[in-house]
């Protein structure tokens, strides 16, 4: 196993994990975004009100994306599986 074949699987894995996590993660910050910017506009604190929002974008990103988050990570381990026999012989 060359170095280089082990920076490409590494750069493979950060890819992936980086459009899972953002998938997720991104919708829940653009609703944050806009709560945030309601409560500065009207000076209402409320806790709950910045909270429960991103939570139910967030569960409903999983809930949409779930299919799709669950085949790129099986694609990515059939790939890894694959290459168990070019990495060890």
């Amino acid at each position: 196993m060359t170095p280089e074949s082990l920076v490409d699987i590494f750069r493979e894995a950060l890819a992936v994990i980086v459009m899972i996590v953002s998938a997720i993660v991104v919708p829940g910050l653009l609703v944050g975004l806009v709560v945030a910017v309601f409560q500065a506009a009207t000076s209402i604190n409320e806790q709950t009100l910045s909270f429960l929002p991103r939570l139910l974008v967030t569960l409903l990103a999983l809930m949409f994306l779930g299919h799709w988050l669950i085949q790129k990570l099986m694609d990515f381990f059939m790939q890894m599986v694959q290459l168990i026999p070019v990495v060890v012989g």
